[in-house]
Formats: structure tokens, C-alpha cells, sequence
């Protein structure tokens, strides 16, 4: 039976407590459940999950129901790239922007997951996993290689994973235990079909086309990009190859799709480059003749829709049945759920 008005309102007078109200004015049981959903957003917890690369840092801040809270971008995080320093600074940039755009503190968190490029190396993981620590006091925390987790964000098993970005790298898998890799190597062991790699491969043709002095017009719109000389974009290219070299890749694609010969051949050099890799990883699996899911995801492939159509053929006549489309959610977001499962039960990653 429910109470009557007056009998709310005559408890309401006579009671102190408020929980003495509650169950006065709602009943026992209704005020019950009222107490456990507040003590359960009082006792919510929450978990970051990080995608970062040599570019820009992605961060995804999510509450234990899978509700995502906010979303912040930093910059470049490859530690072997940049230096243990930056990639902490821009692990953290993007954690403090995440929190304070959903009014939460680094207390809060209660795990987190970076993938994170240039850690796939065991001493580079704790580097960077021991530097996080001390900044989320109350966190459980697990840095990892991005291609893991670009992995799990395809969903999919059969599935194979390509990542080109500013570095690149191919996962495959048939089944948790059963993986195959190609590429993921670094600039300086190669990381071939990478906009380092395509911007590099640019470069050498300038510095031929200048030493021979001959007209190059793709050269004339790279300079005019940057905003430098011919002297000025060779010294810079030499000193700083990881902040110049990407950055060449969105010239080629425009250029790529205004009819630029040159820019078009280096881009198919660059799909092909990845199809290799995705094709070692594909007979590696078995899967030629199989039905599965490739994912793309990184700068390439967003950056030029010429290189990306151009890839897509290519793997069309290798797997003729892969299903080709992007990850179908970010890989910042598939740490963060990886995260928030970790909260209840073991967290299983293979660091191979």
C-alpha cells in the first residue's frame, strides 16, 4: 500500500534524518532502490583508454556502464621516435583534457589502457608505464604496441589489421592465440607505405631534381608547403626526418588527385608496399581463399583517397573474398573498453 500525502508530510515533520524521510514519502522499497542508484554513481568508475602515434594522441575517457564521457586529441607519442618525456607529456595532455571536459580527476581513474606506436619493445612499455603511474594514483594501468589494439577493434575473428599512418604495420589473426605480423619496424628499419616512408621517397626526388637542375613542380609545391628554400627544407629534413617527412604526404595527395604523375606513382609505390605486407600476413593465416574482415585505419588511408582506392584493388586480386572497410570503432575506444572489462576480469593481451 502506498502512503497517503498527509502521512508524508506528518514524517517529514517529525523526522531528522533524510533517509528516514525517503523511506516515509517513497515507501521502503522504492527508496531502497533510490539509495543504491545514488551510492552507485558515487562509487562509478571510470577508465581512459589511449591510441597514440607519431602524429597525434587520441584519448577516450568511458564510465564502467561503457558510456563514453569525452574524447581529447595531444600530440605525438611514439616514444622511440620522440623520447619517453614527450610521450608522457602528451599521454597526459590528453588524460588531463579528457577529465576536465567531464569534470572527473586523475583519482577517478581506475584503469588504463595506452596503445601506444614505438612501444612494442618490453623496456619501452615500462618506461612509459612507470611514468604514468605516479600521475593516476588509484589506477591499475597497461601500456601496449597500438597494433594489439587495433586488432581488437576490428571485432572480428578472422581479421587482419592495416595501420598506416606516420609509421606502418600489419596483425592478423585466426584465432586469440594464432597471429601473424609484417612491418612495424621503425623509420630507421623501415616502415614501408608510411607517410614517413612516402614523404621520405619524396624527398630524394627533390634533392635529385635539384642537383640536376631540372624543373620539378611537385618539388616547387612541397617547398612552397613549408614555407622554405631548397636549402632550408635539406637541412631541416636531415635534422628533424620525423617532424618533415609525414608532413610531405598531404602534398602528394593533393597533388595525387589533380593529375601529378609523380605524386600518383609514389602513392601507388606506397600501396603497394602495404599490400605486401598485408599479403605476407594473409598467406602467413591462410586466409587467401577465406572470408574475413580487413581494416584499414590511419593518416594514409584518410589522407588520399587515390592510395586508398588503389590499395583496395590490390587486395581485391590477392583475397578476393576480405571484406575491406575501416575499423568500426576507434582504437582509443577499444583500449577504453578493453579497460573497463579489465575491471572485472583479467586483462589477456599478446605483447608479441
Amino acid at each position: 500500500m502506498q502512503p497517503r500525502q498527509e502521512d508524508s508530510v506528518e514524517c517529514a515533520r517529525n523526522c531528522n534524518a533524510g533517509w528516514t524521510f525517503l523511506v516515509c514519502a517513497l515507501g521502503p522499497d522504492s527508496a531502497l532502490r533510490l539509495a543504491g542508484v545514488l551510492a552507485y554513481a558515487f562509487l562509478m568508475r571510470y577508465v581512459l583508454g589511449f591510441d597514440g602515434g607519431g602524429t597525434k594522441t587520441e584519448c577516450v575517457l568511458m564510465d564502467e556502464t561503457g558510456a563514453i564521457l569525452a574524447r581529447a586529441r595531444s600530440g605525438a607519442s611514439n616514444p622511440t621516435t620522440f623520447g619517453e618525456d614527450t610521450s608522457l607529456g602528451s599521454l597526459m595532455q590528453g588524460a588531463a583534457d579528457a577529465l576536465w571536459a567531464a569534470g572527473k580527476s586523475e583519482q577517478d581513474v581506475a584503469y588504463l589502457v595506452a596503445g601506444i606506436s614505438g612501444a612494442g619493445e618490453p623496456g619501452m612499455r615500462w618506461a612509459v608505464q612507470s611514468g604514468l603511474q605516479p600521475k593516476f594514483p588509484n589506477a591499475r594501468i597497461c601500456v601496449t604496441s597500438d597494433l594489439v589494439l587495433s586488432l581488437a577493434a576490428t571485432g572480428e575473428i578472422p581479421s587482419v589489421v592495416v595501420i598506416a599512418g606516420t609509421g606502418s604495420a600489419v596483425l592478423g589473426r585466426t584465432a586469440p592465440a594464432q597471429l601473424a605480423r609484417a612491418g612495424g619496424f621503425g623509420p630507421v628499419i623501415g616502415d614501408p607505405g608510411s607517410a614517413y616512408d612516402i614523404g621520405r621517397k619524396a624527398a630524394a626526388i627533390c634533392v635529385q631534381k635539384h642537383l640536376n637542375n631540372e624543373a620539378f613542380p611537385l618539388g616547387a609545391k612541397i617547398l612552397a608547403a613549408f614555407g622554405w628554400k631548397f636549402d632550408e627544407f635539406l637541412d631541416q629534413a636531415r635534422a628533424q626526418p620525423a617532424a618533415v617527412f609525414p608532413k610531405i604526404f598531404p602534398v602528394l595527395a593533393n597533388a595525387a588527385e589533380s593529375g601529378d604523375a609523380v605524386a600518383q606513382a609514389l602513392l601507388t609505390g606506397g600501396a603497394e608496399d602495404l599490400r605486401d605486407q598485408a599479403r605476407e600476413v594473409i598467406e602467413k593465416l591462410k586466409l587467401i581463399d577465406a572470408n574475413f574482415f580487413l581494416a584499414k585505419t590511419g593518416g594514409v588511408f584518410d589522407g588520399s583517397a587515390f592510395l586508398n582506392a588503389e590499395f583496395d584493388n590490390m587486395i581485391r586480386e590477392i583475397a578476393p573474398m576480405a571484406r575491406i572497410g575501416p575499423l568500426p570503432r576507434s582504437v582509443a575506444e577499444a583500449a577504453a573498453q578493453l579497460a573497463r572489462e579489465a575491471l572485472t576480469n583479467p586483462m589477456v593481451l599478446d605483447q608479441s
